[in-house]
Formats: C-alpha cells, structure tokens, sequence
C-alpha cells in the first residue's frame, strides 16, 4: 500500500508544487514561501535549493520515465550552470539574488557536493556531458582546495581562504568539521561514480567512508558523533536522530555502488546496529525525535528527519530481514501522512511540527534548505526498492 500512496504523493502533490515554482522570468526557481504561502518572487535564490531540485527532477525522470520532468531538470540546470557556479575561482556560490546575481560568494564544501551530485545525476538522467563535466571540476575543487592533513575543511571566502563554519554549525557550538559534509560528500561522490566509475572517485569515495568509520562512528553508543574541530576532536555533545537513520541507508548505498564486498560487509553490520539504536531511543509516538543535546531530548517533528526515517528502516529491514523495522516506517509514513503533510490549497509539507501537532508558523515551506529532495526521495526510494507495507 505505501508504493501506491508515495507513488501518488510524488506525482500529485510534490511534484505539481514544485512545477509552479519555476521562475521562467529571471531563472531557476522562486527562492522562498512563507508558512503562510505569499510566494515572494524577489527573494534570494539558494544554491543548495537549486542543487536539490535539480537532483530531484532528474531522480524522478529516472524514477518515473516522465520526459517533463527532464524539462525542468534543464531549466534548473541552466540555472546552475549559468549563474551558481564561479568559473573564476572555482566552486559554487552559496547564495544567489532573484535575479542570479551572486550575494553570498562563500565556498562551503556541503554545498559543491549537492551541486556534484545534482550535476552527476543529471547526467546519468539524460547523458549531457557538459553536466558531467562541471560536476568533475566541482570535484577537483574540493579535492584541491579543501583538504587538510586531517580531512575535508567546510568553509571559505569566494578565494579559498578559511572563514568561520556557521552555516553548519548550530546549538551555540563552532565546529571546523562536520559529520554531516562528510555524509554528503559520501553522496555526493556515490552518484558521480555511478557516472562513469572513475578509480580517482572510488578511492576519494573510500576514504570518506573510512572517515566515518574509524572518527564519526562511535561502537560504544552505536551513534555518529556531529560537530568536530579541524584535528576532529570532538565538540559538544549532541546526538542528530535524523543524521544517523540517513546516514545508515547513504553508506549501504555507496559501499553497493562502489561493489566493494569487504565494505559493503563492514557497513551493513554498522549501519544496522545504527538502525537498532534509532529504532529504540528516538522512534516515540510514531515518528523520529529530532535530537538529543547533552540530556535533553528535541522532540519535535521535522520534515526531513521523519521522511529519511522511512527510508532508513526500510533499508534496515532489507539487510536484516526483522519485521520490526517495516513496522517502524510504516509507523512513521502514517505520521508523515497525518501531520506533516500539509492539507492546504497550494502548500507542501511543514517545515516543522512540534510534539503535540502544533505546525511551527515560524518556518517556511520554501526556503534555501527546505526543498523536494528529502521527501522526494523518500517517495523514490520507497518505490524503486520495491518493499510494501
């Protein structure tokens, strides 16, 4: 029954919502929606936003065999090419005007990977080689002005020098070093070596992965760490629920995608034991809690955080076979359906949802991070993967 319901959520509800976004005046797409659904065409247009609906429309092409979807994957891709991507220094600016005009020229290694693998999946979506092209001098860019003795540095001025990591650090915390821009590049890297499977990603691939591994796993608590300064010691104590559960089922796919057996094998039994670990401290009333910060527990509901629940528990049940997982996204996709699923006219899904069903009316439903990837592919991960509830 959950293939047919995401099938229908994919191909009537997000994937029309996000058709009408399209800004075929200035470019790309309208770049902000308040809660209360005033559309503001002036707003600045997110390079991260505009990287995931390009990932997005060219997944649900492959996913879905629909060739107008491949036409607003080349209007975002026009877009990107066009006006994100600074052909001067290298990289890709973070944020963009309405009109395409730089007005936060930051490098942030977080956001030329989701431009990889925008990029990277568009090729495999249609074989534009330009596309595959600019997605390897994005990954030649991080490769030669990121890295440190230690591993991938986060953020920089439009020239490459070090500047403060604020987009991804939260909770009053500053890290240098994130799990999650490792997670991501693990993404990344996986779409870009499904592209032509290149040995100089595989190994770069390989090496991400044993960062996570060897640094960010934690076997004692079954967790991954979060924030980190630049020799990854670690900074402050926080737990993110939603980072784990996705991260689980973003490994397994890069160690299949990779055909390492040895890998894949290491990170099955891993991720599972991640899988359980979620499974019993986050999933209450049935959905994810958001995090845990020292001994307090974040419970509120967000979008992104339940949608790659489904995905992860799925994933879980594929590697293990236990039932209890299938019960837990199915668990979670009726919450999904119930309260972040925004019934009104012209609308998405919530940003946020508190514990007791409250919408917060703070947070957008289009915003430079809140876009159709997260529960677009869930409802195309859910769908290729065959497994019903």
């Amino acid at each position: 029954m959950i293939i047919t319901e995401v099938r229908k959520e994919l191909t009537e509800h997000i994937i029309p919502f996000w058709n009408k976004l399209r800004d075929d005046e200035n470019g790309g797409f309208y770049g902000y929606m308040g809660y209360d659904l005033a559309l503001d065409k002036k707003a600045d247009k997110g390079v991260i936003l505009h990287s995931r609906i390009l990932w997005f429309y060219s997944k649900a092409y492959i996913t879905l065999k629909d060739e107008t979807l491949l036409g607003y994957a080349k209007h975002a891709y026009e877009f990107i090419k066009n006006h994100c991507i600074d052909y001067e220094f290298g990289g890709v600016y973070w944020m963009m005007s309405y009109k395409g005009e730089p007005v936060d020229t930051m490098k942030h290694t977080y956001n030329i990977a989701f431009a990889i693998y925008a990029l990277s999946c568009y090729y495999n979506a249609c074989g534009d080689k330009e596309a595959l092209e600019l997605a390897y001098k994005l990954f030649e860019d991080i490769e030669n002005n990121t890295l440190d003795e230690y591993g991938y540095r986060e953020a920089f001025d439009r020239k490459w020098n070090i500047v403060s990591n604020d987009a991804l650090s939260e909770n009053g915390l500053q890290a240098d070093k994130t799990m999650n821009a490792i997670l991501h590049l693990i993404e990344a890297y996986t779409e870009l070596y499904k592209a032509d499977k290149n040995e100089k990603v595989a190994q770069r691939l390989k090496f991400q992965l044993s960062q996570m591994r060897d640094i960010v796993y934690t076997p004692e608590t079954n967790a991954l760490k979060v924030f980190f300064d630049t020799a990854f010691n670690l900074v402050g104590d926080i737990h993110s629920f939603g980072h784990d559960i996705e991260a689980t089922w973003l490994m397994d796919l890069a160690c299949d995608t990779l055909g390492d057996e040895e890998l894949k094998k290491q990170f099955a039994e891993m991720d599972l034991k991640i899988s359980y670990n979620i499974q019993k401290i986050a999933l209450e009333n049935g959905a994810l809690n958001n995090e845990r910060e020292k001994d307090k527990i974040d419970k509120k509901r967000v979008w992104w955080v339940e949608a790659e629940s489904v995905v992860g528990f799925i994933n879980a049940y594929q590697h293990s076979g236990d039932k209890k997982f299938l019960e837990s996204a199915g668990s979670v996709w009726e919450y999904i359906k119930a309260e972040i699923i925004d019934k009104r006219e012209g609308s998405e899904w919530y940003s946020e949802v508190s514990f007791d069903h409250k919408p917060h009316d703070w947070k957008e439903i289009v915003g430079p991070w809140k876009c159709p990837y997260h529960n677009g592919r869930m409802c195309m991960e859910v769908i290729s993967r065959g497994v019903d509830l």
